[in-house]
């Protein structure tokens, strides 16, 4: 027999929202199971039959996604240390004019807004920051697999055996990396392609093999690529566009 799961976790499992926004969804009344309007902390089984209210399907189109170019100097969340948030970034006067989402910039749009994904203080690039809680999880959930690029310069000198480790065999914390994707780039660049995002992880790996990081720029998350936006600048994620 299988367990009965809280309502708002099945939902997220079958990728109909976050689950906080499921607990939102059932306090409005918009959710319902087997017919039945459903209550906050319901369970359910996995034959039953969800669903939701074209409410809340217009409440999730609402919602958006950013696209920033992270500059070196802001934390990607909470402001800690002394340095603002990147969230500060996403005024009307740094909204990128080659944005081509026809999305108009409204104070809305900050409510709620969060990164998702770390990148960190002295690091550069993609930053996504997002209102939807199904881009979060596509992005940070515990099952994610979207691939993230970086360019990485480094100081040092790197065997052919180091360049294998990088790519496979490496640990941290005690843990072993999955598999990676690096290469040169050019003569002091390599090109790193991850599926996970520990805390420092290039910078970490790198010093492993006995390199030293001096830059670390994003340049794509799935298939979104940061392109020609400018570093500071941001835009919304266009409708076509699908990590």
């Amino acid at each position: 027999m299988e367990e009965p799961v809280r309502l708002s976790k099945r939902m997220a499992e079958l990728g109909l929202c976050s689950r906080r926004e499921a607990d939102s969804y059932i306090e409005q009344g918009w959710v319902r199971v087997d017919g039945a309007v459903a209550v906050l902390g319901q369970k359910v089984l996995p034959h039953q039959k969800i669903e939701v209210d074209a409410k809340a399907t217009q409440a999730q189109a609402a919602r958006v996604t950013i696209l920033l170019n992270k500059p070196v100097g802001y934390v990607s969340g909470q402001a800690e240390d002394g340095y603002q948030p990147a969230v500060v970034l996403v005024t009307p006067d740094n909204h990128w004019e080659g944005d081509r989402s026809g999305v108009r910039f409204q104070r809305a749009h900050l409510k709620g807004l969060a990164p998702a994904g770390r990148l960190d203080i002295d690091s550069v690039g993609l930053l996504v920051l997002t209102q939807d809680g199904r881009v979060a999880k596509t992005l940070i959930g515990e099952h994610t697999d979207v691939e993230k690029e970086y360019l990485v310069r480094v100081e040092g000198h790197l065997s052919d055996e180091g360049l294998r480790l990088l790519n496979h065999g490496l640990s941290l914390d005690g843990k072993k990396l999955l598999p990676a994707k690096v290469s040169w780039q050019n003569h002091d660049q390599l090109r790193f392609i991850l599926r996970e995002g520990k805390k420092r992880q290039i910078r970490r790996m790198c010093e492993l093999v006995g390199l030293r990081v001096t830059g670390l720029k994003r340049v794509r998350i799935g298939r979104v690529r940061l392109g020609e936006l400018p570093p500071g600048k941001w835009r919304y994620l266009m409708e076509n566009e699908r990590f």
